[in-house]
């Protein structure tokens, strides 16, 4: 139920409902990767990680956006800041984050940083980050080197292994954003020492335009112009002609630095730069001393770029801070007591907020676990642009692709032109949306601001994004690439926790998304079922290494059938049934699409448990189509087999009672089936009436459930495996086409580069279909009661209810998080000495992955969408 107090930050996110689009005007949505990513590759081969490095990102202008450490940027990113640092030994400042590209290491993708997201509201009215920045030189060349060197098989090697932190020689930066006014952006930069002798740092707070005026896009160049200092302040106008004018106040200094945010092409290019302003040129300033530079710099008073420089000395254990302000108006006193306490009281509210949202008795450790999950997610919205015709065409008088690129990756997809802010997976690893990612972070972001989570589940079904053919893209490196269609059930997911927390039945937002998943239904009925038997195919749908061969890319003359896209268009079905039936409840109309997806349900079931079961093994098995060895089913016992688990729905008595066309085809289906033996859907009726629907029957739910529940099998420390423990001393083989294709157990990296970087569900535990799991134990519960009761683990003699289990399996996610009594986290790994001092007690981080034995994270070490799923977990699991 909605809480009777409306805290301040509820009141504004009510009112920021009421606009166009939710958001707020200024937020964290500024990249923290833009180089290497899709959208600035413009190589004929589509090497994205090399056509556009880390080496060229401080020199080299931005096509589609920008990035930065802790940075905050408007709504259509046109102004931008974030900070710069120099500890006096680098070879460059480190104004962005650090990480391997997909070569350059034996698990790559991987940003090679100590960071982490604080706090956060919803409207970013307080955000709190917090960055550790050695005291000696980066060791950007022993990350790489030694990456490089190691196998497969070996553990990545971390910036923690380098012994660079050994020492505690390095520097705590927090970053604060407090909100005077929507507009009005307080900034507090504290630095702490943290080692035991006196250390030297230059901060460089910097204030940028986006490069615009290079496109075409804009008739006039913006402009930062110095204005004449206040007693105690610098101050800065920035004009940009769709922006207007604000005023940049920094804490008097006697070193300021200007230049145009321009590609310095000496570097990049190899020919003569128009003037020495370019984009890099704070790098050759204050790293490499160059006075004449330095000065110029200073003497510049206007441009595109501009950062006052701090130059500290911080004694141990001591700590100095920085004062700026970003905002619409003129300001006389821009750091008076006013300034001083908005944090305190935006602060104030903050906690507010989230006290509001906690069940009562939570526990404090699993408080700041949530309030930094949703701090990750809320950190990772971000502004992305992408105009895929632009893209493909180049720019007037500036970019011109090959023309192999018409003709390459996501040409197809021409009327694709975006420009919004997204939820994120990872603002390092994944700076671009993904489809089913983005359905899954709706989920806690519903809980804190459900209209966001409605607007970001609408916008990927809106003109600009779906293509002609009623395709979701996927994500940038393949927009045709297929996720699993869970969007339906997202939508069901928001609409259900915004009127159990929020109080509010938005009808018209089940109506408007509905309308759209109709369309990329009938899409994917077309596209994926091939044989038109209610046997799907899909190829990847997200599982990556999870396969004993690449769905993608199968041998010519076969194709696959899969259990889990049959079971996700079975899930999708009784998704889009649920939805219709919710509305008809008011609106009539709609019975009719109740029945066509209840009878697309029944088609797709009967086709999965008659097609691709193993009665022998009692699960269920992909099977490869060839043109001369027949059938073959893919014996790996994996999340795919367990996928069948999702598809269910609940058909209440009394909407059932308001749609009597339908309960009438429903019944006839039922007895035409049995008097043909037919497979009939599971149905189960509660003691109110209620029906479950099911792709499965209960004994099937019960052979899969023991498997699953086998600490030999799925069950780990941490949650449910992706891949069965069976095949450590099992491995699956498959010789075909002349080749021999294999899969074993990997409880941890990837052993394979399949789909490259960090791809690997071959073994850890994986967020999102464990929530789904939960969330499917604790509804079969509601049906069967206590007629169902397993061993925990099995084998033992410790029987549980449905519900006891689902209980069990969220603690255990929960406790990946958690500390025990000797201060460890499961989540650190081997990096527990670190996190055990007393200023990092509390951090957590939250990973792509979870280590199949251990729990420890893998993968993305910020995926802060979809793992801020064990926000809802902490939710549900405390209050049972």
């Amino acid at each position: 139920m909605p809480s009777k107090n409306i805290s301040a930050e509820q009141q504004r996110l009510n009112a920021n409902a009421l606009k166009e689009v939710p958001l707020e005007k200024w937020g964290p949505y500024l990249s923290e990767r833009q180089w290497g990513t899709v959208r600035e590759d413009y190589s004929a081969a589509g090497d994205a990680w090399n056509y556009f490095t880390h080496d060229q990102s401080r020199s080299r202008v931005y096509r589609w956006g920008e990035d930065g450490i802790a940075g905050i940027c408007d709504m259509h990113q046109n102004l931008c800041f974030s900070i710069a640092l120099w500890n006096g030994k680098d070879a460059i400042l480190k104004e962005r984050l650090f990480g391997l590209t997909n070569t350059e290491g034996n698990h790559g993708e991987d940003v090679k940083e100590l960071y982490y997201y604080l706090d956060n509201t919803p409207t970013h009215s307080y955000m709190k980050y917090l960055y550790k920045y050695p005291q000696a030189a980066f060791p950007y060349k022993q990350l790489v080197d030694i990456n490089g060197s190691l196998p497969k098989t070996a553990t990545e090697f971390e910036l923690l292994d380098t012994g660079i932190f050994n020492e505690n020689n390095y520097f705590d930066v927090r970053v604060k954003y407090a909100k005077y006014a929507e507009e009005d952006i307080c900034i507090e930069i504290k630095i702490t020492n943290r080692g035991n002798e006196e250390a030297p740092v230059a901060v460089l707070p910097t204030l940028w335009f986006r490069n615009r005026w290079l496109f075409g896009n804009t008739l006039q160049k913006p402009l930062l112009e110095k204005q004449p200092s206040l007693t105690n302040a610098g101050i800065v106008k920035a004009t940009h002609e769709r922006l207007g004018s604000y005023y940049f106040y920094h804490q008097a200094t006697d070193e300021t630095l200007m230049t145009e945010n321009e590609t310095n092409t000496e570097r990049v290019f190899g020919y003569a730069n128009e003037s020495v302003f370019v984009k890099d040129a704070f790098h050759d300033a204050v790293v490499h001393h160059q006075p004449g530079l330095q000065q110029q710099l200073q003497n510049k008073s206007s441009g595109t770029k501009f950062s006052p420089v701090y130059r500290l000395s911080i004694a141990a254990k001591q700590s100095q801070k920085i004062f700026l302000r970003l905002s619409k108006d003129e300001l006389q006193q821009p750091f008076n007591e006013t300034f001083n306490t908005v944090f305190t009281d935006r602060k104030k509210e903050a906690d507010e907020f989230y006290k509001n949202l906690l069940p009562q008795n939570i526990s404090a450790d699993n408080a700041n676990i949530q309030r930094q999950a949703f701090a990750g997610l809320l950190w990772s919205k971000q502004f992305y642009q992408f105009d895929i015709e632009r893209w493909l065409e180049g720019d007037t008088h500036n970019i011109h692709p090959p023309e192999e690129r018409k003709q390459g990756r996501n040409a197809g997809w021409e009327h694709l032109k975006i420009a919004d802010v997204l939820s994120m997976p990872d603002k390092w690893e994944y700076p671009w949306f993904a489809a089913w990612d983005l359905c899954f972070h709706c989920i806690p972001m519903a809980m804190v601001d459900p209209a966001f989570a409605k607007n970001q589940l609408i916008l990927l079904c809106r003109e600009w994004y779906m293509s002609p053919a009623a395709q979701i893209p996927a994500y940038e490196w393949n927009f045709s690439d297929v996720n699993p269609p869970i969007q339906a059930w997202a939508a069901l997911q928001v609409y259900r926790i915004e009127k159990e927390i929020h109080g509010t039945s938005d009808i018209s937002f089940l109506k408007r998304i509905f309308q759209k998943l109709m369309l990329n239904f009938t899409w994917w009925a077309n596209r994926e079922d091939a044989n038109e038997n209610g046997i799907f195919t899909g190829g990847f749908l997200g599982l990556d290494n999870i396969g004993v061969i690449d769905r993608n890319r199968l041998p010519a003359g076969t194709f696959l059938e899969q259990v889990d896209a049959t079971s996700w268009m079975g899930m999708y079905a009784m998704n889009m049934m649920e939805i219709a039936l919710e509305i008809a409840q008011t609106d009539n109309t709609y019975e009719d699409v109740v029945t066509k997806f209840y009878e697309h349900f029944v088609l797709i079931a009967s086709s999965l448990n008659e097609a691709l079961w193993d009665a022998e093994d009692n699960f269920f098995y992909d099977s490869l189509h060839t043109s001369g060895e027949g059938n073959i089913a893919l014996k790996v016992r994996s999340l795919v087999g367990l996928s069948v688990l999702f598809g269910a729905g609940i058909i209440s008595n009394d909407a059932l009672k308001k749609l009597p066309d339908f309960e009438k085809r429903m019944n006839y289906i039922k007895d035409y089936r049995a008097q043909n033996n037919k497979f009939l859907p599971c149905e189960q009726v509660s003691e109110k009436g209620d029906i479950l629907i099911s792709l499965i029957h209960k004994e099937r739910l019960i052979q899969l459930l023991e498997v699953m529940l086998d600490e030999d099998e799925f069950l780990s420390p941490g949650g449910i495996r992706a891949l069965s423990k069976f095949h450590r001393q099992h491995p699956f083989h498959l010789q075909f086409d002349h080749t021999d294709f294999s899969i074993g157990y990997v409880s941890g990296e990837s052993d394979n580069s399949m789909f490259g970087g960090n791809s690997n569900w071959r073994g850890p535990v994986w967020m999102p279909l464990n929530f789904l799991i939960i969330q499917t134990l604790r509804q079969r519960h509601y049906f069967y009661g206590d007629s169902i009761q397993l061993a925990f683990p099995a084998g033992s003699s410790n029987l549980q209810t449905l519900q006891q289990i689902a209980d069990h399996l969220s603690a255990k996610i929960v406790s990946i998080f958690q500390q025990d009594n000797n201060g460890v986290r499961p989540v650190h790994g081997r990096d527990n000495w670190f996190y055990q001092q007393p200023e990092n007690k509390d951090l957590v981080l939250f990973y792509e992955y979870y280590h199949g034995d251990t729990a420890r994270g893998l993968g993305a070490s910020h995926q802060s969408g979809w793992s801020s799923l064990v926000a809802a977990l902490i939710q549900s699991y405390e209050v049972v």
